[in-house]
């Protein structure tokens, strides 16, 4: 039943609980120790009465009344035989008027086993009810030296002591309800105190569930077990937020990616139906169109399976599927790639730089991304803008460099060319401009690689692309094309 308490009600009651545990014990504590010094007090004033009363009763003479009287007003006196008749019993009068009290309710058989104390007398104390009403007495029965053969029984009322006691018993129920009370109050005012952090969280839960993922926990104090619990529940939704938005991003970019490639795939396609129905017209029966139409299918066919190539190759990158593994001299590997590029721009003013690199790759796909580099300067750069090429060493990397004396790009342009699909220049053709994906495979296969690619750029300056791959060793030969 206590489980299904809210955790304020649980904690309130359970300092309720050891409050009220500690003040019952504090109080029973305090009540019987008064009641013990109380009633020790009165044995000790029985102590002192009963020499009166005895030399009064017992001394030589007849008894003396106004002693007895000045030994113990108000108490009560019984005398018997050592077979408990008795003797002689009665109440001393007091001076004042005083109502007098009910007698004790004495047993018929005082029984007296303790050892004689250090005045010889044997001493028995006890208390008794009075013959009637709610009072008590507090009696003394002893064996007296001087009168051996008799008990003498010597009672005082515990009115006082009762009224005392009464007075403390009511005083300590309404101290301890006060303070109860007062704890409850307290208690209710320091937990919704403490647990307001927690119903804060609880708030910006049902605003995260309602779809709002930037809330966070405010405030969130480390010094505080709750403030902790906030610290850590603000790490976790930023997680949940950056997670949420990476998954919003890839989605996005795959939305894209689908309807570029479709986009892309489309043009060709609808070329090779126009050529195939044009084979249907009758293009057959005549040799000009018939070649026409065959080297316009050919030459789609061609760049839809290079487009298709350049997708399934980003595809398998991003799957994280390795890519072969073997030295690669990427000086010659460069200096290859800038001779074919000659070969086929023979007109443009070219240099390279280059110093021993050797990596750990695919060399094909460091080919082609050497290749899309010079592929995209000679595409987006007047024909008579020089290009030069190097490769250096720096921090345990190679690095491969193609610089452009082109238009350059902004940084807008710059942040986002090597993104999947992106051309700078919307109005390019595709015949001259590509598809858009030969930088991103550029920056996918060098990732591949351990490395990345960077660009810098100026507008009316020209770019500068770079692609960053760890060495392999620092120190190395390349004779032969090995390593030592």
């Amino acid at each position: 039943m206590v489980s299904r308490l809210s955790l304020r009600t649980r904690l309130v009651f359970g300092v309720l609980v050891l409050a009220a545990l500690g003040l019952g014990a504090a109080d029973v504590a305090t009540y019987t120790s008064l009641r013990s010094f109380l009633l020790d007090r009165t044995d000790s004033t029985l102590e002192a009465a009963h020499r009166g009363v005895e030399g009064a009763l017992f001394g030589p003479g007849p008894p003396d009344l106004h002693a007895l009287t000045q030994a113990a007003p108000g108490d009560y006196i019984q005398v018997r035989t050592l077979d408990n008749r008795v003797s002689a019993a009665g109440m001393v009068r007091q001076f004042s008027k005083a109502a007098v009290p009910p007698p004790p309710r004495l047993p018929d058989e005082i029984t007296l086993h303790a050892k004689p104390d250090d005045e010889g007398d044997v001493v028995r104390y006890f208390t008794a009810p009075a013959v009637s009403g709610d009072g008590d007495w507090r009696v003394r029965a002893s064996i007296e030296p001087r009168a051996s053969s008799y008990i003498f029984v010597l009672a005082a009322s515990l009115k006082d002591v009762n009224s005392t006691l009464h007075r403390l018993l009511l005083i300590e129920l309404l101290v301890t309800a006060a303070v109860l009370a007062a704890l409850v109050a307290l208690g209710l005012w320091v937990v919704r105190l403490g647990l307001r952090p927690l119903e804060a969280i609880g708030k910006t839960a049902s605003a995260i569930a309602a779809g709002d993922l930037s809330r966070r926990v405010e405030p969130a104090d480390e010094r505080t077990e709750v403030g902790r619990l906030g610290l850590a529940l603000n790490a976790m939704l930023a997680h949940i937020e950056a997670a949420f938005k990476a998954r919003a991003a890839s989605e996005q970019k795959l939305r894209r990616f689908v309807a570029d490639a479709s986009h892309e795939l489309r043009t060709p396609l609808a070329a090779v139906r126009a050529y195939a129905e044009l084979f249907t017209r009758g293009a057959a029966r005549r040799p000009d169109d018939l070649a026409r139409a065959m080297a316009g299918i050919s030459r789609e066919s061609e760049r839809m399976s290079g487009l298709v190539e350049d997708l399934l190759l980003l595809a398998r990158l991003d799957e994280g599927r390795p890519l072969e593994a073997e030295p690669v001299e990427l000086d010659s590997l460069v200096s290859e790639a800038v001779e074919t590029a000659r070969t086929l721009d023979p007109e443009r003013p070219m240099t390279v730089d280059v110093e021993p690199a050797i990596v750990r790759g695919d060399r094909d796909r460091l080919r082609q991304i050497v290749d899309n580099l010079l592929s995209n300067a000679r595409a987006h750069t007047p024909r008579e803008a020089p290009i030069h090429v190097s490769v250096s060493r720096s921090n345990g990397n190679a690095l491969v460099e193609v610089e452009d004396a082109g238009p350059g790009m902004s940084p807008e342009e710059a942040d986002r060319v090597f993104e999947r699909f992106y051309r700078a220049d919307a109005s390019r053709t595709r015949a001259s401009g590509g598809v858009g994906l030969g930088l991103s495979i550029v920056a996918a296969v060098a990732e591949a690689h351990g490395g990345g690619a960077t660009v810098r750029s100026t507008p009316g300056h020209g770019s500068t692309f770079s692609i960053e791959l760890p060495l392999l060793r620092d120190g190395f030969e390349t004779a032969n094309g090995r390593l030592n």
